[in-house]
């Protein structure tokens, strides 16, 4: 069944906010609102674009007091690269889709810690590689959980409990 614009938006208010939890500058702990914007870019693309990562981003940047437009020009960028490959992804199993967003998520981590070291004159070792890398091992889940409305059946009737 085709996915209802609320619940899309629903996904990515309560991403935001998971983001918004403290637990978000421990290292190994995955952007929730990364992985959720990659996965309606690349199955709704039509509704998720560019514009919704960058405000997203802006308002990660906001609330992080971060450079304004760092996590903008990563989520935009990572947002980017999914819609590139959105009609390739639906070939394949949620393992292999993984794999092929490994390099998204590691583009754009990359991105906030290459203008971090930039500007900031330090570089933080390669462990902030272990955030893409979990983001890209919780892909199956999060499009299990993801897709769960759009497993109801067309015609309910009262013998089936779902």
């Amino acid at each position: 069944m085709p996915v209802e614009p609320r619940f899309i938006w629903l996904t990515l208010f309560l991403a935001w906010l998971l983001n918004l939890l403290p637990w978000g500058q421990v290292g190994g702990i995955p952007d929730a609102l990364a992985i959720c914007l990659v996965f309606w870019s690349v199955h709704e693309p039509r509704r998720v674009g560019m514009l919704t990562a960058f405000v997203f981003g802006i308002l990660m940047d906001v609330h992080g007091s971060a450079r304004l437009g760092e996590h903008a020009l990563s989520y935009t960028l990572m947002v980017y690269l999914a819609l590139l490959m959105h009609r390739r992804l639906s070939w394949f199993s949620p393992w292999l889709q993984a794999l092929h967003v490994l390099p998204v998520f590691f583009v754009s981590e990359l991105t906030v810690f290459s203008i971090r070291g930039w500007l900031d004159g330090t570089w933080p070792g390669w462990w902030w590689a272990l955030n893409s890398v979990i983001s890209a091992l919780l892909w199956p889940l999060a499009g299990w959980i993801l897709q769960a409305p759009q497993r109801r059946p067309v015609d309910p009737d009262d013998t089936r409990p779902i």
